[in-house]
């Protein structure tokens, strides 16, 4: 299985990850404040479709490692962003709208199968504006996915900011050919 996201149509970004089940444990690492902080963002989500979501971007809650410099303030301070759930399938499928600017809501969706002792996940984030932000994301989706395999198998955590830049720029040459 290919690690790095797929272009599925314009403004949408695919990854599929095997990871260590039940699923029932990694539908807890997505919806679960507590174990989501430890990849990705803390913060609630309401599990019901319109029900609010609240993600607290805070980098040094992943990696020890220190962030580039125009990432310092979310790394040490955090960012707290808005969304809505979109759908709500427990252990199957939750979607929600992903925080950001109001007028240009894009989605993740993250979706769960069982495959014997382990768990297929995918992760489609739909709806983003263009191709610098499908980089952007990309690598964001690339290395937090990482982070997430790791704790789920039990290992220490890969570094997020030691592959930023190297996972950016392949997403950015294999995306060179998108329209912007």
């Amino acid at each position: 299985m290919n690690e790095y996201g797929v272009v599925l149509e314009s403004g949408a970004v695919r990854f599929e990850r095997i990871l260590p089940g039940p699923v029932e444990r990694v539908w807890a690492y997505i919806t679960d404040s507590d174990k989501r902080r430890t990849w990705l963002a803390s913060g609630e989500i309401e599990g019901r479709v319109g029900g609010k979501v609240e993600l607290l971007f805070k980098h040094s809650e992943i990696t020890d490692e220190a962030p580039p410099e125009r990432y310092r303030e979310m790394h040490d301070n955090g960012w707290l962003g808005h969304g809505k759930v979109t759908r709500y399938e427990p252990h199957r499928a939750i979607a929600f709208t992903w925080p950001g600017e109001p007028e240009a809501k894009s989605e993740v969706t993250f979706e769960l199968a069982p495959e014997g002792e382990r768990v297929r996940l995918v992760v489609t984030h739909r709806r983003l504006a263009n191709k610098a932000e499908m980089t952007s994301v990309s690598g964001g989706w690339h290395l937090h996915l990482g982070i997430l395999a790791d704790r789920l198998a039990g290992e220490k955590p890969r570094g997020f900011w030691s592959g930023h830049g190297k996972v950016e720029a392949e997403y950015a040459a294999r995306y060179a050919d998108l329209p912007q």
